[in-house]
């Protein structure tokens, strides 16, 4: 059984410090000075965000931390530059890996309309049976990493909003299947949908050379559905292949673990 945490807050990863260094260009916060106004709890992958009364700070800390964050919440949505998709391929499609590549990240990228729109990445490992093959083998970001270790996130991407690596060689041979969702966050109680989102893509790269294998860029963004199956990687005959899927679902991430067979705690 897994415990999906509340994300009542959210953290300040790499898009929200661009911006915030957008808006204050005297100061520029990075992972090295971040901690100064914000300490995050020892939870890995749970994603929280400094609270103005918080403790262990100075009146002038706290008083500068919440300023920062509020100019940031009201700001445009930040837009990233898409990158070069080579080898994209069209919704549906299906394209074999080369066999000799046995460790491959998965990049996966978006921009959004609205601001209130926090889009989380998941990845389901899932058996013959299509569901998953233990409540362990579904990484997102309160589990980041799979039991064994063969799928994890990758920290400290630089050109994608999320990575997630896969290495062929120590996943476990009853995976069949691994399935790539987007979800939005609190998108029943904020009234938020994939209308609101543009430029989504996945593109899965040699983890050893970081060439691009395959990509695909989804082109339908339907206002009634809020979780996204962007593709999956399977295996067939012996091979892996990539599958472009871009098909949404009008349910949260609760609502897909129930799909795909994860139970989760009240």
């Amino acid at each position: 059984m897994v415990e999906i945490p509340i994300k009542t807050e959210r953290a300040w990863d790499k898009d929200t410090l661009i911006q915030i260094n957008a808006l204050r260009p005297g100061k520029v916060y990075n992972a090295q000075n971040l901690h100064k106004l914000q300490r995050r709890p020892e939870i890995p992958g749970k994603r929280t965000e400094y609270i103005s009364g918080s403790p262990g700070r100075s009146p002038e800390e706290k008083e500068a931390a919440g300023r920062v964050v509020g100019e940031a919440s009201c700001a445009p949505p930040l837009q990233m530059k898409i990158p070069l998709l080579e080898y994209r391929m069209q919704k549906g499609q299906k394209v074999l890996l080369p066999p000799s590549a046995r460790r491959v990240n998965v990049c996966i990228g978006w921009n959004s309309t609205n601001s209130m729109c926090d889009v989380d990445v998941s990845a389901f490992l899932l058996g013959d049976t299509g569901r998953v093959i233990g409540d362990d083998w579904f990484v997102f970001y309160g589990q980041t990493k799979s039991p064994d270790e063969s799928t994890f996130f990758e920290m400290n991407g630089n050109t994608d909003r999320e990575v997630i690596c896969v290495d062929f060689e120590k996943l476990n041979p009853s995976v069949r299947k691994i399935v790539f969702v987007l979800t939005i966050h609190e998108a029943f109680q904020k009234k938020l949908n994939f209308g609101m989102l543009k430029d989504a893509y996945i593109r899965i790269l040699n983890r050893d050379d970081q060439k691009e294998l395959v990509s695909f860029q989804m082109t339908d963004y339907y206002e009634n559905v809020i979780s996204m199956m962007i593709g999956e990687l399977y295996l067939h005959n012996g091979n892996w292949k990539f599958h472009g899927i871009g098909n949404g679902a009008a349910k949260d991430l609760a609502g897909l673990c129930g799909l795909y067979g994860v139970q989760v705690s009240d």
